[in-house]
């Protein structure tokens, strides 16, 4: 779904996408947006052939519901959707978009709660936040058997190799320091 592509840089603001447009990546995410840019981005980003996912829970001015998911997928049509809610990424796999489930681990609740989801859903892919903890990375792999992509709190070269090595197929990063790394 990646292509191979070890860092899927995140932009969170129209100057970084900008810049990502002109760079060598295909994969690119949409962070913070704002409902009447997004549409707009997203064309930009089909114009310069980048398979854009858009993060559907952070768009401003945009509620967090089925009607939005709808909206978001029937209208400004990114590549992929990211979401930590089901009904968006249900809505996203209905219409035919690569679906990211963004699953935070803040406790042993919260990823069972996260596996849960990920059974109904069937999600193509997970981003695991924080992805520095090698260990709870290779766990989530083996219960889900999905490709996950390590995001939240990547600060250096050796936290992306560390997740890598732990068996993410990726690394999402809005640093733009990571972006030109070689992994």
């Amino acid at each position: 779904m990646l292509d191979g592509q070890k860092v899927v840089p995140a932009a969170n603001s129209m100057k970084n996408f900008e810049a990502l447009l002109r760079s060598k990546f295909t994969h690119l995410i949409i962070l913070d947006s704002h409902l009447s840019l997004i549409g707009t981005m997203v064309r930009m980003g089909k114009q310069a052939k980048k398979k854009v996912f858009i993060h559907a829970d952070l768009i401003q001015g945009l509620k967090n519901d089925q009607a939005a998911a709808e909206f978001i997928c029937q209208t400004i049509r990114p590549y992929g959707l990211i979401s930590t809610r089901g009904t968006t990424l249900e809505m996203g796999k209905k219409r035919g978009l690569v679906t990211i489930q963004r699953l935070f681990l803040l406790d042993s609740r919260s990823l069972e709660v996260g596996c849960r989801l990920h059974e109904q859903i069937k999600p193509d892919m997970v981003e695991l936040l924080p992805g520095v903890v090698p260990e709870l990375i290779q766990e989530v792999i083996g219960r889900l058997g999905s490709p996950v992509i390590a995001g939240g709190m990547i600060r250096t070269r050796q936290d992306a190799e560390a997740a890598l090595s732990a068996g993410a197929s990726a690394i999402s990063t809005s640093r733009k320091e990571l972006w030109d790394v070689r992994l």
